[in-house]
């Protein structure tokens, strides 16, 4: 099975994430987000296929996150997908793709959904 992981090594949960695919034997792409961000197509794609909202892979404990405001009930999903392409610190992760789907895989267990 092939899989994406959008990863921070600083991450455990991120590194949980990738042991789990590896020890499912996952042939996978490591995408370091940080240095190789996905772009906004990209991103609202990843966010649709896995049924959620710019919002929801927000990294709202991420202090920028307030400081821009994006934890603000009025700000919008372009406001948030713009903040996430100029700071991809704001992007959740570790998000995961296979063609099962697409996951925001907190807690780590969430990936097994995917395999």
């Amino acid at each position: 099975m092939k899989a994406t992981i959008f990863h921070n090594p600083a991450c455990g949960t991120s590194r949980k994430t990738l042991a789990l695919l590896e020890d499912a034997g996952a042939d996978i792409t490591v995408i370091r987000y940080l240095e190789t961000p996905p772009s906004r197509d990209e991103l609202k794609r990843l966010y649709q296929r896995a049924g959620m909202s710019a919002r929801d892979g927000l990294r709202a404990k991420e202090p920028l996150a307030s400081e821009l405001g994006l934890n603000d009930p009025g700000a919008s999903e372009d406001q948030i997908l713009d903040a996430m392409m100029a700071h991809p610190i704001l992007i959740n992760r570790p998000l995961v793709e296979t063609e099962k789907g697409v996951a925001l895989c907190r807690p780590q267990e969430e990936v097994a959904k995917l395999l």
